[in-house]
């Protein structure tokens, strides 16, 4: 199962009024596990940067000039999505920009139930609690130090781990999807992802004295004695 977590930087809040997106950033998980592959654009939104804007993601009008407009990746972004699932923090800003940009290139929409939205996720399965994404980093103790400003790339990797944990832990199904997807492969030890015994068993912990003392205890309690009936 592909899945590709998503994320976007604009100049504002509505694209109706004239606001554009100036970053995406892709991650592409393969039976929930990343695969290494990623989608990433920094774009010219054709207009100025807003300080309100500046100030969350730090992209401004003299680094976004020489970067390509919406049209010339649009097409880029599609191919590299597909129809995978799109995980999004908030869904609705991300599809409303995203299909808006798609829009004014006459290419297709992207339909609202290819998107998994985490935030509402996070909202269900910890009601009235914080579902910000640093929120969820802190809940889940996943370092996002390196997170002083957004960024559509960097959130997506932060996203992804999120997300693994929303579903149920970094490996929901313990590698057993990615072994069966490829049954001609033989397992070796080496992939074998179940714990090995130890060739040495660890010695007791529990001294000679210790040990005494507890057999004329379970002694002490008679034949009832649980120790007794399940040894």
């Amino acid at each position: 199962m592909r899945e590709i977590v998503l994320d976007t930087e604009t100049t504002g809040f509505e694209p109706d009024q004239g606001d554009r997106i100036v970053e995406i950033g892709c991650v592409e998980l393969f039976n929930h596990m990343p695969t290494g592959r990623t989608f990433h654009e920094y774009i010219n939104p054709e207009r100025a940067m807003p300080k309100s804007a500046f100030e969350v993601h730090g992209l401004g009008d003299d680094f976004l000039r020489d970067k390509p407009v919406f049209a010339k990746v649009g097409q880029k972004f599609l191919d590299f999505i597909g129809d995978a699932k799109l995980v999004i923090h908030n869904a609705a800003f991300d599809m409303k920009f995203l299909n808006a940009e798609l829009k004014w290139m006459k290419l297709r929409q992207l339909p609202w139930e290819q998107a998994i939205d985490t935030l509402a996720i996070a909202r269900r399965k910890f009601p009235g609690s914080p579902a910000s994404l640093d929120a969820l980093c802190r809940r889940f103790g996943i370092n996002n130090a390196s997170r002083t400003l957004h960024g559509a790339l960097l959130d997506s990797e932060i996203l992804a781990e999120v997300y693994l944990e929303l579903i149920g832990g970094r490996q929901p199904d313990f590698a057993l999807s990615a072994a069966s997807s490829t049954p001609s492969t033989p397992t070796t030890l080496k992939d074998d992802w179940r714990p090995m015994p130890r060739p040495t068993p660890l010695p007791s912990r529990l001294s000679e004295k210790e040990a005494a003392a507890h057999t004329a205890f379970v002694e002490a309690m008679g034949d009832g004695a649980l120790w007794k009936k399940l040894s």
